[in-house]
């Protein structure tokens, strides 16, 4: 039974909250209207019963009461019932109250019918006060009848009035909402009509710098992000399907020469060969598919990590390499992540620098200021400061210090970025006296006593 759109739940809202605050006024308007008038009609029949009271206090009481201003009828009544004197319109007639007060004072009451038999109320005031021949009573009845029609009136008007206000203000608000959500359905509309092959359309901002404004501002640029990440997917596939096929072809080359030569003394080097690219095949699809994990956003399994062991742990797996690793390590650097991921940006690190350095590798870990700071250097060609952010871009290779000869895929260094970032870390080129710095940061950690 809800409203379905936002437009009609506007709409409802308003006119309920206008409904009801007009439902207070108008009770309120009503309540003060009747107050004040009954409160003019009381204070005028107060101030005759007073006057006809001290007459009678002073024995000068008249046979017939004159009409009066602000009083329909007086009557006068002794303590034994016996009317003493009243208004013309009253002569002849007993007391309007049977029952005779035994003390003095001052009443004030409202009848709805009068004594004489008006169809309006009746404020009438009672006053009794002791006089030489006992307790008199005074009764003074005003008619409400002005007060009756100005709450008919008034409440006639209501009627009337507030359903026309509560359509006025029910149009207005449908109206008024209408053009503010104008520009939603011209961008729901437009958003609608985007498939994967219109990424670089966009939705109209509207000139009015409001909340819907930002909202197709931001609606922008999340397709623009789209539009980046499909022209990032398909360059990639791109890219993935020219390094797949250099290895490729050359395996099928291989091994069809080995089917063509008849003598079998060179099959091992063709084999050789074979597996080569079958291992650099196998690498490379290891890589995609970790490229493939990182960019679906996978969760990373973190636990409390002592870097400083990690890193001498793979520094120590390279004792065989083409260039030694001096490593420098400060004791007890803890943070927090996935040890297997860590690993392979260490790897990756030390990978990169291994292809590329002469003579030396160096790697340092320190902590500082918050941070756990791992460089590896190297003292090969280095990067220049223009691609310093080209070389973490996926299968890029620099002219000179990238190219197959040295092997790899140009993929190492954006994998081990991604990884950085996936560890809230950083991983940056920066300055060298000589050769290349590689430099990840990533948080500490609290050491283990601190940790609960």
């Amino acid at each position: 039974m809800r409203p379905l759109t936002v437009r009609a739940r506007a709409t409802l809202g308003a006119s309920a909250v206008v409904a009801i605050a007009l439902a207070v006024a108008s009770l309120s308007l009503l309540g003060l209207l009747d107050a004040n008038l009954l409160h003019n009609a009381e204070a005028d029949a107060d101030a005759q019963a007073a006057a006809v009271a001290q007459a009678a206090v002073a024995g000068k009481l008249d046979p017939l009461l004159p009409p009066t201003h602000g009083a329909d009828f007086i009557q006068v009544v002794s303590a034994g019932g016996k009317v003493l004197t009243s208004s013309q319109n009253l002569t002849g007639r007993p007391p309007i109250v049977a029952q005779r007060p035994s003390v003095p004072g001052t009443i004030r009451s409202t009848w709805d019918v009068g004594p004489l038999g008006d169809e309006h109320r009746q404020r009438v005031v009672q006053v009794t006060t002791e006089t030489e021949n006992g307790l008199v009573t005074v009764y003074a009845g005003t008619s409400l009848r002005d007060a009756d029609a100005a709450d008919n009136t008034t409440s006639a008007a209501l009627l009337v009035g507030v359903p026309l206000l509560l359509l006025t203000v029910a149009g207005v608000t449908w109206w008024v909402t209408g053009r503010a959500l104008r520009p939603v359905e011209a961008i729901r509309a437009e958003v609608a009509e985007i498939s994967d092959r219109d990424l670089h359309r966009r939705v109209p901002v509207p000139a009015t710098h409001d909340e819907i404004a930002r909202l197709a501002v931001t609606m922008n640029a999340t397709l623009d992000r789209l539009e980046s990440s499909g022209r990032r997917q398909r360059q990639f596939i791109a890219d993935a399907s020219h390094e797949l096929r250099s290895p490729i072809t050359v395996l099928r080359t291989q091994l069809e020469v080995a089917l063509a030569v008849p003598d079998p003394t060179g099959w091992p080097e063709l084999i050789s060969g074979a597996l080569e690219d079958t291992d650099r095949l196998q690498q490379l699809a290891a890589d995609l598919l970790l490229l493939a994990r990182i960019d679906a956003a996978e969760p990373v399994s973190t636990e409390p990590l002592d870097l400083t062991e990690l890193v001498r742990e793979a520094v120590g797996k390279r004792r065989g390499d083409r260039v030694p690793v001096r490593a420098e390590l400060a004791p007890g650097v803890r943070v927090s992540g996935s040890s297997l991921w860590l690993t392979r940006v260490v790897t990756n690190l030390l990978d990169n620098a291994q292809r590329f350095a002469e003579h030396s590798v160096a790697v340092r870990l320190a902590g500082a200021d918050g941070q756990a700071v791992l460089a590896v250097t190297d003292d090969g060609p280095g990067i220049p400061p223009a691609d310093r952010e080209r070389i973490f871009e996926r299968f890029t290779r620099l002219d000179d210090a990238r190219s197959r000869d040295h092997g790899g895929a140009g993929l190492g260094l954006a994998i081990a970025r991604d990884l950085a970032l996936h560890h809230h870390g950083t991983l940056t080129a920066e300055d060298s006296p000589r050769g290349a710095r590689l430099v990840l940061r990533l948080p500490l950690s609290p050491p283990p006593e601190e940790e609960d």
